[in-house]
């Protein structure tokens, strides 16, 4: 057993894949306490009683196809018909249509790679420096994973057992939070910089709100569906899939339809990473519980913290480093089962968790050594890695001053449940 720990890790070095180093950990666990290997597979196919599942595949769907379509070009002529007069405008156009575009891809990545194009460019005409942008644009790639219809919201609500339908009210207020901080950290670099403020047109609100006029209700449908009660999570994303499949192919025509076993098989790439890594964390989650993990967790931070306030901090750290070395879907899994029952005998609420844990799991897109958004950038933006880490740091440190609030003001999470 001594040497089950440093073998898992020899072999995510060499690069074995993670679902395979969970599975080997789960077999290993219950070989050594005499259970039958075959409960490895109930195990894994539990996961097709969870309905809400259904919600995963559904609206990453729909986000890839918009993603193929011109809705981001419709997406930001909209935001910037309605922000590009302001003090830093046209950044904080860039930071409103990423978190959107995020919310629905639930890929950072793809966030980058569709808006990455418009904004990029648009940005340097517009006279920020080439610093301002690299940063400005990787950083937000992941700011809308606190908003509906989130993938990482969905599959924290799934692992935790918890109302989805509570962390998507949850991520509101601190989503807004992130986006305000970010905003004026915009608005006080526009001071330096000086680039011209734009005008404000109506008729050209009256033009891009015409233009994204098939977008506009998604949100409506989304949000609204799910708490007016007609729609469960998994009815809203049929609903939505459904929605945008009939708008970009057959109304709009800007996605062909030869086209979309390719946008399937894409998507589905994605879901299907998280389903089997949700499937072995599954076997392996039971037998940590069997075993007693978590309670042995709690008595060893319980000989080091005594508060609360104690175990947050903590908690921030180990996520911080966490979030540098593995991806959110992938922590999601494995580690909120074991944190869970901890925060919860030291009084803190699962759904404040829940935000706080993907709030500072959202830095580790930008932090070295993982940090998917920065290689995606790199690649392109057709800048190096390093020039990219410098781009990022007074954003990480900024989204850092926010994470830090969120943790420590659990209302501005709670709020928006409190009465329900």
């Amino acid at each position: 057993m001594m040497l089950l720990a440093p073998g898992l890790i020899l072999l995510a070095l060499l690069g074995a894949p993670l679902f395979a180093i969970i599975a080997a950990s789960a077999l290993w666990g219950f070989w050594k306490s005499g259970i039958d290997l075959q409960v490895i597979a109930i195990e894994f196919f539990g996961i097709a009683e969870m309905p809400i599942l259904l919600a995963i595949p559904l609206f990453t769907f729909a986000g890839y196809l918009l993603s193929e379509s011109n809705a981001p070009h419709r997406l930001v002529r909209l935001t910037r018909a309605l922000l590009g007069w302001m003090p830093a405008g046209l950044a904080i156009v860039s930071l409103v249509a990423c978190a959107f575009f995020t919310a629905f891809t639930g890929a950072s990545g793809v966030t980058i790679i569709a808006l990455g194009a418009l904004l990029f460019p648009a940005l340097n005409e517009a006279g920020y420096p080439e610093r301002f942008n690299l940063g400005l644009v990787t950083s937000a790639g992941s700011l809308g994973l606190l908003f509906a219809p989130s993938l990482p919201l969905i599959l924290y609500g799934v692992v935790a057992e918890i109302s989805i339908e509570d962390l998507f009210l949850a991520g509101i207020l601190p989503g807004f939070l992130m986006l305000l901080v970010l905003s004026a950290y915009s608005v006080w670099k526009n001071r330096a910089i000086r680039v011209p403020i734009g005008d404000f047109s109506w008729a050209e609100v009256a033009a891009a709100t015409r233009a994204a006029a098939w977008e506009i209700p998604l949100p409506i449908v989304v949000l609204g569906g799910i708490y007016s009660g007609y729609f469960a999570i998994s009815e809203a994303a049929a609903v939505t899939a459904l929605y945008v499949l009939v708008i970009d192919v057959l109304i709009l025509k800007e996605v062909a339809w030869r086209e979309i076993p390719r946008i399937m098989r894409e998507s589905m790439v994605l879901v299907g990473g998280i389903l089997i890594i949700l499937g072995v964390s599954l076997a392996s989650t039971n037998y940590m519980i069997d075993a007693g993990v978590p309670q042995k967790l709690l008595g060893w931070i319980s000989g080091y913290v005594a508060s609360p306030f104690g175990f947050m901090v903590l908690l921030l750290v180990f996520l911080l480093i966490l979030g540098a070395v593995l991806d959110i879907f992938s922590a999601i899994v494995l580690v909120v089962p074991l944190i869970l029952p901890i925060a919860t005998q030291f009084g803190i609420d699962p759904v404040h968790l829940g935000i706080v844990f993907l709030a500072t799991m959202q830095l580790g897109y930008i932090t070295p050594p993982v940090g998917l958004n920065l290689f995606i950038a790199s690649y392109r933006f057709e800048r190096s890695i390093t020039r990219l880490y410098v781009a990022t740091l007074p954003w990480f440190l900024f989204l850092l001053i926010s994470v830090g609030i969120i943790a420590f003001w659990p209302q501005l999470s709670l709020a928006l449940i409190a009465g329900r």
